[in-house]
């Protein structure tokens, strides 16, 4: 069975330093990139217009799609397709609950769902750190992402780890023995 990672968590948790981790540790691990219709960061991202949008809209290719900071941000269809050939496992980066539920629901895979977690004053420190110049906007996820956390309290988590106190080389093992070890139950 196709099988994939989901790491759920707020702005500057440390999502990108934990999957180039993973990427470090397995090949087979690859970062999903996501579809943006939109501006500013283009690392990590496939740039799209508002017609590849309505074209991936049309064939129901729009697993799902959400909005934030001006952008739009997408997980395809045919791109998870492309990310998981040769028994390769992506690595998608999420941080509504939303997104976590319709990825795991519409593309059929193995989908190992991490928790990562920092606190605010953490996000607040680390976002200017990685270059961002709307630290105020990623606070204000930060808050989105904990409250939208708080009303799905029977999320199911196979990992939960606090990135202030886990490395991102350990987090990264941890998450591969989980993937490892779950993979034989799928």
């Amino acid at each position: 069975m196709r099988q994939g990672i989901l790491l759920y968590g707020p702005p500057a948790v440390g999502k990108d330093t934990i999957t180039t981790a993973l990427t470090e540790l397995d090949a087979r691990y690859v970062p999903f990139t996501r579809l943006k219709i939109g501006t500013g960061k283009t690392t990590g991202y496939r740039m799209g217009t508002s017609e590849q949008l309505a074209d991936l809209e049309a064939r129901g290719d729009v697993i799902y799609r959400n909005h934030r900071y001006g952008n739009i941000y997408v997980v395809d269809r045919p791109g998870l397709e492309q990310a998981m050939q040769g028994g390769r496992m992506p690595v998608v980066h999420l941080g509504q609950m939303a997104g976590m539920e319709q990825v795991s629901t519409l593309f059929p895979a193995h989908w190992v769902r991490v928790l990562l977690w920092c606190s605010k004053e953490t996000t607040a420190l680390r976002s200017p750190q990685r270059g961002d110049t709307d630290t105020a906007a990623r606070l204000a996820a930060w808050d989105a992402t904990e409250a939208d956390l708080a009303a799905h309290p029977q999320a199911r988590w196979e990992l939960r780890v606090d990135t202030e106190m886990t490395a991102p080389r350990e987090a990264a093992r941890k998450i591969d023995d989980m993937v490892r070890t779950t993979s034989h139950r799928a």
